[in-house]
């Protein structure tokens, strides 16, 4: 990240979304608020940080900021998500492939450092779902599945063929109070939240006995940079880290949260149900724990408890 005495900026791309949002804060409080940069197709409300309005698939733009701001590490999330890729599988492709091949080009000829995030969703029907192990069939059926097995061989390549330093993990779904739900198959498990605070009823979009690995923000933003801190040599996996914390059904959700506030809950599945039953239930991530110390910290109570009390604060804003 030095390169003699500067300290070389950090580009978040995807800055606004769920994770970028709340990474660009930690990044900044670690580093400096004038060593990130945002950014984005939008432009956020409001920004303490640098901020870039740009498409990522836009290659040449990508280059000059990488050169305007002397960026040294590119934590790249732009993402179409699952239910939402489905939709459009076809801008789903261009979105995450082409923006991720620009950012390992310009890591490759700049000699930048990059994190890029997988997910559960390159596991398939056909992969174990119980305990899924690190190395496993890859056989996803929707096309945001099939962006991220694409995306981990690509990183794996560019590391082994240009020695570029890209790291990542497969996350399980991420629950943060901080962002509305954006469009993933796991986001009941964040829209369930909203909707008891400010309806008291959801309906919810998967069955009550549906069980997916999840992880709590604080946690999904510590192994972002938990792993990137990593000494090069520990990092033996260059395709994706596994990475697990709880996993729980739908309604042991909705019993947790009524222990904070009465509400209804009918369920009732649509077509996120069968993305749902290809994804694992339980993720084997000793791996991550062995090379680089991975350990979760909130538990379904204590998340639970956590996402209650700030989304209250925030909603009543």
């Amino acid at each position: 990240m030095k390169r003699g005495e500067k300290m070389q900026k950090i580009l978040i791309t995807g800055s606004n979304g769920q994770i970028g949002s709340e990474l660009i804060e930690e990044l900044a409080k670690k580093y400096g608020a004038k060593n990130v940069v945002g950014l984005d197709i939008v432009e956020p409300k409001e920004s303490k940080y640098e901020f870039v309005k740009l498409d990522a698939t836009d290659f040449e733009g990508l280059k000059k900021v990488v050169e305007k701001y002397d960026i040294g590490q590119i934590y790249h999330l732009v993402s179409l998500l699952s239910a939402t890729g489905e939709k459009n599988p076809d801008l789903a492709w261009h979105v995450n492939m082409s923006s991720l091949k620009h950012v390992l080009d310009l890591a490759k000829e700049k000699q930048l450092m990059v994190f890029w995030p997988s997910s559960i969703a390159a596991f398939g029907p056909t992969t174990p779902r119980e305990n899924t192990p690190q190395r496993t069939i890859l056989e996803p059926n929707t096309m945001y599945g099939v962006t991220k097995v694409s995306g981990e061989l690509l990183c794996n390549y560019y590391f082994i063929k240009y020695g570029v330093d890209v790291r990542s993990v497969r996350f399980p779904g991420l629950i943060s109070w901080k962002t509305p739900p954006g469009g993933g198959t796991t986001d009941y498990a964040v829209a369930i939240f909203y909707e008891a605070i400010e309806k008291g009823y959801y309906k919810c979009f998967v069955r009550e006995d549906t069980v997916l690995p999840m992880m709590y923000m604080p946690d999904a933003i510590r192994a972002i940079v938990e792993l990137m801190q990593a000494k090069k040599e520990k990092i033996k996996i260059r395709t994706s880290y596994n990475l697990a914390a709880i996993s729980f059904k739908a309604k042991d959700l909705e019993l947790e949260l009524k222990k904070y506030i009465d509400f209804k809950v009918d369920y009732e599945p649509d077509y996120r149900q069968k993305i749902a039953d290809s994804w694992p239930k339980t993720i084997d991530d000793s791996a991550a724990r062995k090379d680089w110390g991975w350990a979760h910290k909130y538990d379904l109570a204590a998340m639970t408890k956590d996402m209650y009390q700030n989304l209250v604060k925030k909603l009543k804003k």
